[in-house]
């Protein structure tokens, strides 16, 4: 019987190359372990905002319900909604709501109606809001002038501005109707210098702006909302005069004695202002209010925006936009071609016109002009720190 002989012992340097491959294989295997956990674990956060978000959201919605009844007390109660200093600046404490237990709520209240509705601004009041500013006056009227001439039909230009738009790399006109989203400065002449920086994002003057006016559309501001821009550049109020308006609806200087307080009439605003100025371009109720909401719970929130019109107050630019060319162009075509249409309208047609018709009966108190939620709500940078 033959032996087989035994294999040779390995060498140091096979043996080494063994331990090196192992030692890769064992790298390779603990990277791509690590990405999948890293992997793994951001959809999991994904999944877990995204549950946190639908819990949270029915609360934001419940709580804007109270809020709303709540302003509908006081607004009945008034004759109209003034002022927070009416009492309905804390409106759960008033009604006695409590979110779920371990959630804490906050409610806050813009008056979107105290701003310079862009719809009716001219060029006068533009450029007084913008020589506010601290724009020379030759450059605040440039920049209303591009304003105007992106929202008001047939709008001559005054100043030595030359819009360009038909040269851009995608041609395209002045819409010629009031703005509808303030995104829209990044395509007016000359305004996207002013409002947006070199790498065209938002700057400090787009913020102020969108602080300043409103793209809702109603009659007069509210001079209990306004600010000190508006009560400039719309009132021709001078600074000891807005100072005066301060101090009455804060309840502070010389009016400390009475606490805060608002105008019922623009009577009283003249009378606390003094001499001078315009309180005539000013109501005294609100049209539209912004609604903030954020509900907390732990470490999550949620976030709800809801811009409210209460019955005769604010409302949407509808306006449409038109294409002189394609507005000449069906015209003609209108003109040649006579179609009768003996088509039934549809059940489902049916169906909406009725829906539309009840919900019409509803008599809801308040119109919601806007609702944007979380991430969608556009927010200011924070100010950079003072210079050490």
């Amino acid at each position: 019987m033959v032996t087989p002989a035994p294999f040779p012992p390995r060498r140091p340097a096979e043996r080494s190359s063994v331990i090196v491959l192992v030692l890769v294989s064992m790298l390779f295997t603990a990277a791509a372990l690590t990405a999948f956990i890293e992997k793994a674990g951001n959809d999991l956060l994904v999944e877990v905002r995204q549950a946190d978000a639908k819990r949270l959201r029915q609360e934001a919605f419940s709580v804007l319900e109270v809020t709303l009844a709540v302003l509908e007390d006081f607004r009945q109660a008034d004759g109209g909604l003034h002022s927070a200093a009416e009492g309905w600046s804390d409106p759960l404490g008033w009604a006695g709501w409590a979110p779920s237990e371990n959630r804490t709520v906050d409610v806050s209240f813009q008056d979107e109606s105290g701003k310079i509705p862009l719809r009716r601004a001219d060029m006068n009041t533009l450029t007084n809001l913008f020589v506010y500013w601290q724009m020379s006056p030759s450059d605040a009227e440039k920049l209303a002038d591009a304003l105007e001439g992106w929202m008001q039909t047939g709008h001559v230009y005054t100043s030595a501005l030359a819009p360009d738009y038909q040269d851009a790399t995608i041609p395209y006109a002045e819409p010629a109707r009031p703005m509808r989203s303030f995104s829209e400065l990044a395509s007016v002449a000359y305004a996207r210098e002013v409002f947006f920086d070199e790498n065209g994002l938002p700057n400090e003057l787009f913020w102020r702006f969108v602080n300043d006016v409103s793209i809702f559309n109603y009659s007069q501001p509210n001079a209990n909302g306004a600010n000190g821009d508006v009560m400039a550049a719309l009132g021709q109020y001078t600074d000891a005069q807005r100072q005066h308006i301060g101090d009455y609806l804060s309840g502070t200087g010389q009016y400390a004695q009475q606490g805060q307080n608002y105008f019922m009439n623009s009577g009283t605003l003249g009378a606390v202002a003094g001499l001078g100025g315009n309180a005539n371009v000013f109501g005294t109720t609100i049209s539209a209010l912004r609604v903030n909401i954020t509900v907390h719970d732990g470490r999550s929130q949620y976030r709800l925006s809801a811009v409210v019109s209460p019955q005769g107050g604010a409302t949407i630019n509808q306006t449409n936009a038109t294409n002189p060319a394609a507005a000449a162009s069906m015209s003609t075509s209108s003109a040649s071609t006579s179609v009768t249409n003996t088509a039934q309208p549809s059940s489902r047609a049916t169906g909406a016109k009725a829906a539309a018709a009840a919900s019409q009966s509803i008599n809801y108190p308040f119109t919601v002009l806007e609702i944007v939620e979380d991430d969608e709500i556009p927010q200011a940078p924070p100010a950079a720190p003072p210079p050490s």
